[in-house]
């Protein structure tokens, strides 16, 4: 029977060392001999490496020093599994019958250091602060290795404003954690360029990342995909299939737009989440995932709620860390480092030779809504981009791709189209983008006669993008047809 576990704590302690050997006396007094001479190390006395294994499971421990010879579990057999839970920690190992051979396969097996009974203290207590230092450096790298990878994870989040800087805080603090998440913002975002973030910066970056769009998916298939079925489930399932949650066992699965999914689907995965259990169509038997979720839509989700399409309970499983993404509407000083970023992207994806953008492009840029968000933007700088024979891109390319009849728009028909002064910039840009926008759709509608997918077409915004702006407007395409 192992005795109990022996903790000499230290005040305000950050590192523990951990002592492990079979003779409870010799190691107390090891324990006691080492806290005595290190103020700020707590030393845990254990008696067997099971006893052992718990500690390193449950905290974090610096340092190991292990008996070799013990009954039950060796010292080479713990060494083995204390680096499978912690490559990082420092293993030292001890022997009375210490020989070369016993020390070199004991160093080739990973322990840092050997030493030999008797125990010499000042020997003991150098190997020790040596430990203390590797595990000071290696927390120094790994700080500085997780700051890097921060950084450069998040190069693609371009933007100096207070939203941006915002955002990429909260992905930050949110990777940290393991918890769902729930990210709000309209189409065109860039809602799975942070949901890849939040798990790239995470603890479970090394495992897969998944991503679905939900409404992508006919409904009848979407539980087949995210949950698997078995062999027989229905006609034509010839074989066991795994589903999305199965596959990304380990690491995270992206799901995109989730207000759009069936209440079926949703108390489904409300189990999901609540239990971390998955039952694959036809089967009768469960199986464990551990998946950390994270959702996405461009939803009104209470609304949603109050109108009983969405689940109440599952919205607070996945609303535990909520991230919400700005228009780009919302944020126009980060438009210009926007375009800069999209040209040379795209100049690198043409093998093109970078190009400028005029200032008053930039100007012009700035000074749009994009309903379609970043996305719009980015499809626009590429038109930009085809299209500029030279290495400027200047106001006559704008009205080039703009073309197709429609009156090209300049900053200074932007100045010219309100003589009125205003108590605010804000005030006065607001009402110029709206007396734009609508001047805007009714030249299109009426160039287009109505047909929204020729309007889409030619004015480079996405149907759903084109709809949302006649709503917001009131105009009404159908009086164009005539």
């Amino acid at each position: 029977m192992s005795l109990p576990i022996v903790s000499f704590a230290a005040t305000n302690s950050n590192n523990c060392l951990v002592i492990v050997d079979d003779q409870q006396d010799f190691s107390k007094g090891m324990a006691r001999l080492v806290s005595g001479h290190f103020a700020d190390l707590e030393v845990i006395a254990t008696t067997s490496g099971k006893e052992a294994l718990t500690v390193l499971r449950e905290r974090a421990v610096h340092l190991m020093i292990t008996d070799l010879r013990m009954p039950e579990m060796s010292g080479m057999q713990l060494l083995n599994e204390a680096l499978k839970i912690h490559p990082e920690i420092c293993m030292v190992v001890l022997t009375a019958y210490g020989t070369i051979e016993t020390a070199v396969a004991a160093l080739q097996a990973g322990a840092y250091d050997f030493l030999t009974k008797p125990i010499d203290p000042e020997q003991l207590f150098r190997v020790i602060e040596k430990g203390l230092e590797r595990c000071k450096l290696l927390e120094e790298n790994n700080r500085l290795r997780q700051m890097l990878a921060q950084q450069d994870a998040q190069a693609d989040l371009v933007g100096i404003g207070p939203a941006m800087q915002h955002l990429k805080r909260t992905i930050a603090a949110v990777a940290q954690s393991d918890y769902s998440v729930l990210i709000r913002g309209e189409s065109g975002t860039g809602k799975e360029l942070v949901a890849r973030l939040v798990h790239h910066l995470g603890a479970r970056a090394a495992k897969p990342f998944l991503a679905v769009n939900c409404p992508a998916i006919p409904e009848n298939l979407l539980e087949s995909e995210l949950f698997g079925y078995v062999k027989g489930a229905f006609t034509g399932a010839d074989k066991d299939h795994k589903g999305l949650l199965a596959a990304a066992d380990g690491g995270t699965l992206h799901l995109d737009e989730i207000g759009d999914i069936s209440p079926a689907i949703q108390t489904k995965l409300l189990r999901c989440l609540q239990d971390g259990e998955i039952r694959p169509v036809g089967s009768n038997h469960c199986q464990r995932v551990d998946v950390r979720v994270i959702a996405s839509t461009n939803q009104d989700l209470e609304t949603s709620l109050r109108d009983k399409r969405f689940r109440e309970d599952l919205f607070y499983r996945l609303n535990v860390l909520p991230v919400f993404l700005a228009p780009l509407r919302e944020r126009p000083e980060d438009i210009p480092l926007l375009a800069k970023h999209f040209l040379q992207g795209a100049c690198r994806e043409m093998s093109l030779a970078e190009k400028e953008i005029d200032q008053e492009v930039l100007q012009w840029l700035a000074a749009e809504t994009w309903p379609g968000n970043v996305r719009e933007l980015q499809n626009f700088v590429r038109r930009l981009t085809v299209y500029c024979s030279g290495t400027k891109i200047d106001m006559g390319v704008v009205q080039h791709v703009q073309g197709t009849g429609l009156q090209p728009v300049t900053q200074t028909t932007l100045c010219n189209t309100r003589q009125t002064i205003y108590s605010s910039y804000k005030e006065a840009k607001a009402e110029i983008v709206k007396v734009f926008t609508s001047e805007y759709i009714q030249t299109l509608l009426t160039q287009t006669k109505g047909n929204i997918s020729e309007a889409a077409r030619v004015s480079g915004l996405s149907r759903v993008a084109l709809q949302k702006i006649l709503a917001r407007t009131g105009e009404n395409a159908g009086r164009f047809r005539e």
